[in-house]
This record gives structure tokens, sequence and C-alpha cells, in this order.
């Protein structure tokens, strides 16, 4: 069995720094895309950063330039370092990874709250 755990997550005031980890676990052969959502209060999940398997990066319009997502391979691990925080960012993040273990598995973690606020 594949899963994906989130950590990192808590209070923090507008304009702090977070850094969220995602690590994965069980039989993986290889990890293709690893990605962050988030999903605020009363709003539907969105997408706020993916880095594919060869290292490209992509980011949602509201977060470039203070996100930044990477990945250590060889832990199965993806990182999203979060700094200039806004009220806005509050919300529970999610990791999302394309995993191949006897099959291909779309995988989501259990979700981290980020709150952000004074």
């Amino acid at each position: 069995q594949v899963q994906l755990v989130e950590s990192g997550g808590g209070l923090v005031q507008p304009g702090g720094s977070l850094k969220l980890s995602c690590a994965a676990s069980g039989i993986i052969f290889s990890i293709n895309t690893m990605a962050w959502y988030r999903q605020a209060p009363g709003k539907e999940r969105e997408l706020v950063a993916v880095i594919t398997g060869g290292g490209a990066t992509n980011y949602a319009d509201s977060v470039k330039g203070r996100f930044t997502i990477s990945r250590a391979n060889a832990k199965n691990t993806v990182f999203l370092q979060m700094n200039n925080l806004k009220p806005e960012d509050t919300g529970v993040y999610y990791c999302h990874a394309a995993i191949r273990t006897y099959r291909e598995l779309e995988t989501w973690g259990q979700g981290t709250l980020v709150t952000v606020s004074e």
C-alpha cells in the first residue's frame, strides 16, 4: 500500500514563512509528477504548485515569487517553501503524486492545515 503523509502546517502571522513536507511510503518503483493543492474554507480545491520527475515546475499565479516547490527523489519527498504568507493562503494543503507501484496510482495525502492570521 502506498501513502503520502504531509507535515509542517500550522499558524503563522502574515508575512511569515512555513515549509511543508510530504513523504511517500510503500512499494514505489518511481514517482512522476508531485504537486501541492489547497482548499480554502467554502472554496474548491486548487492547484498551488507542481513539479515533474525531471524537475520542471509550475505555479498558480497567486503564489508565484512567494512559494517554491522542490523534491528529494531519493527520499520520495516533495516540499513547499512558503514565504510572505497572506491571509488568503489559509487552507488545507494536500500533497498529490503520480506513483508507479505495481500499477499507476494517483495518490493524495490527508492534508495539513495552514492558517495565516494575526
